[in-house]
């Protein structure tokens, strides 16, 4: 104020002195300077800059006042004030860059104006005042509650976006999971397929050979004399000739000359070791959606075991270092018996699809199918090699047995009558090779010999089909399983002298073998027993009982290895289990002579 009445004074008594004359330099350069107002225009007088002229500024003008003005653009507070030299007009260097720039004239008077005729002024930096509700604490209580409020919608939002990632990440990790086990499953699948495609290839050469030779025909437009009919509408055979007989009986000869020296071995299991036996390894070898191994043979020499399953297949397993070496694909219907050949590289299997296979081992560790012979009309329940390794029976639901010849897979003779009511279900070679024994669904064993083809003897006492037949390698003792247990048939007296009936009426004995040896004797049924053999008036004592550990109450077969040190065993799952003593496994495989 005192300031401003200073001015007013100045102002006064220059009117005095001269009314008429103008105001002088200096107050007429700060009023034209600092009063620019809205709707004022201030003359700005043209004056040749010089130092006289600067020093009687300095020297005559009072202090300067400072007056916030609003530029005629905007109506703000400018930031970077400019003053036009051509109207006196205040405006903000930004907006009326931007105006000249656009139209060259000035916005208010629509003079020509270019940014030389702009002049800045010098200000203070403005600050803002302080908002209305920061002036008192119930404003300041309001502005923090905002805040407050504005921040924890903030974390809500965050949280929701944490939770919504979270799920999106769950969800993305299941998928994955689901798409890791798809490509497994489709990559298994995709393994087998190839196996079989592989297994196809090399077996169409050989089927191609097959149809070509049985469709081969003589002269007279008949086919050749093996598939010939009979008078009374059967296939004409070969039969067993004179010299197979005379093979077969100097094998007999042979074998039971050296079966009367024969020692029981050193290196047999004692009794204490069964007794201390224990489960010792498990091996998925077949399929999960059609578990079951109905079917298990033993190559001590090798130290190799072939089972058959309901998944249709054989495998070839290797005890020793636990690992597959073929699978024998080709069958339609389960695989019901499978057998070694001793001293060869073949494998004869049966099946429920009423067809046999003779599968040849390769340079390539696989096995390939040499011969499909079709010879049965209904399911092949069991096949069993002769003592010679040369020939071998198999025998059907169909009420007949055949013997066949190994190495052409010929059937030399078809031995039984056709019947729906009755059919073998087992079948085994005596350890000499001239007698054959079968069961039936009919519950009789019958008793073959082999040179003539005839029913020698039957034995009948049990119930329901007989399940599995062994001989003994006695020669005296043959074992045959059924539903009602094990009976014990001396073959010199033709009667049975002892039974077991170890399980319900409801739990069929489903398997049943002598070891190498004649010892011991196991039984299958929902458990494997391990009994000592004795003679015919001492009791059989029962040294062993293991559970099955399957989980399915169904031992379905059962094998000694070499000097009974471990046992397979099968059952309704997928697991061909080994029993036998942990230290027994590194000892070298014995060729047992059978």
């Amino acid at each position: 104020m005192a300031r401003a009445t200073r001015l007013e004074s100045t102002r006064t008594k220059a009117a005095r002195v001269n009314p008429t004359a103008p105001p002088p330099l200096s107050l007429s350069l700060s009023l034209s300077l600092l009063l620019p107002f809205e709707n004022h225009r201030l003359p700005i007088p043209r004056l040749k800059p010089s130092v006289e002229s600067a020093m009687i500024c300095a020297s005559t003008a009072p202090p300067l006042v400072f007056v916030v003005c609003k530029p005629q653009v905007s109506g703000e507070v400018p930031e970077e004030p400019v003053i036009s030299k051509k109207s006196g007009l205040l405006f903000e260097r930004r907006l009326i860059e931007h105006h000249i720039a656009s139209h060259g004239k000035c916005p208010v008077t629509k003079e020509d104006l270019t940014t030389d005729d702009l002049v800045p002024v010098k200000t203070n930096k403005v600050v803002k005042p302080r908002p209305l509700q920061a002036a008192s604490i119930p404003g300041l209580l309001g502005m923090f509650q905002n805040e407050w409020d504005a921040l924890m919608l903030s974390n809500f939002a965050l949280e929701q976006q944490l939770h919504t990632a979270r799920q999106e990440l769950s969800h993305a990790l299941y998928q994955h999971d689901a798409a890791c086990r798809v490509i497994a499953r489709l990559k298994k699948e995709r393994d087998e397929a190839r196996v079989l495609l592989a297994q196809a290839e090399r077996q169409i050469p050989l089927l191609t050979a097959s149809a070509a030779n049985a469709t081969t025909v003589v002269s007279n437009g008949k086919r050749a004399a093996e598939d010939e009919l009979g008078p009374d509408g059967k296939r004409i055979r070969p039969g067993i000739n004179p010299a197979i007989i005379a093979e077969l009986t100097e094998c007999n000869a042979l074998l039971s000359g050296q079966r009367k020296k024969r020692q029981i071995p050193a290196t047999l299991a004692s009794v204490d070791a069964l007794e201390r036996s224990t489960q010792i390894s498990s091996h998925p070898l077949h399929k999960t959606n059609k578990p079951g191994i109905l079917s298990i043979d033993i190559d001590a020499s090798k130290d190799m075991i072939a089972t058959g399953g309901l998944d249709t297949n054989g495998v070839l397993f290797n005890r020793t270092s636990g690992q597959i070496l073929s699978t024998l694909a080709g069958h339609s219907k389960k695989v019901t018996s499978v057998k070694f050949v001793p001293g060869s590289e073949v494998i004869v299997t049966g099946s429920s699809d009423k067809t046999v296979r003779v599968w040849q081992g390769t340079e390539d560790g696989n096995y390939d199918c040499g011969h499909v012979l079709r010879d049965h009309t209904a399911e092949v329940q069991a096949v069993t090699v002769h003592a010679t390794q040369k020939y071998f029976v198999t025998a059907s639901m169909d009420n007949t047995w055949c013997f066949y010849d190994l190495s052409t897979g010929s059937c030399l003779t078809q031995v039984g009558e056709a019947s729906t009511e009755e059919g073998f279900t087992s079948a085994s070679f005596h350890p000499d090779g001239l007698i054959l024994g079968t069961g039936t669904t009919g519950a009789i064993v019958k008793i073959w010999d082999v040179k003539s083809q005839s029913n020698v003897a039957k034995f009948d006492g049990h119930v329901g089909s007989v399940t599995a037949m062994s001989f003994s390698e006695n020669g005296y003792f043959l074992a045959t399983a059924a539903v009602d247990g094990v009976k014990l048939w001396d073959l010199r007296k033709l009667r049975n002298f002892r039974s077991f009936a170890p399980y319900d009426p409801n739990t069929p004995t489903n398997s049943v073998e002598f070891d190498f040896s004649g010892s011991y004797l196991a039984i299958a049924g929902s458990d494997t027993r391990v009994y000592q053999v004795a003679n015919v008036k001492v009791e059989w004592n029962l040294i062993k009982t293991f559970p099955d550990l399957s989980g399915t109450g169904k031992v379905t077969c059962v094998k000694f290895g070499a000097d009974a040190k471990y046992m397979a065993v099968g059952s309704m799952d997928r697991n061909l289990r080994i029993f036998g003593l942990p230290g027994d496994d590194s000892e070298e495989p014995r060729s047992p002579d059978h």
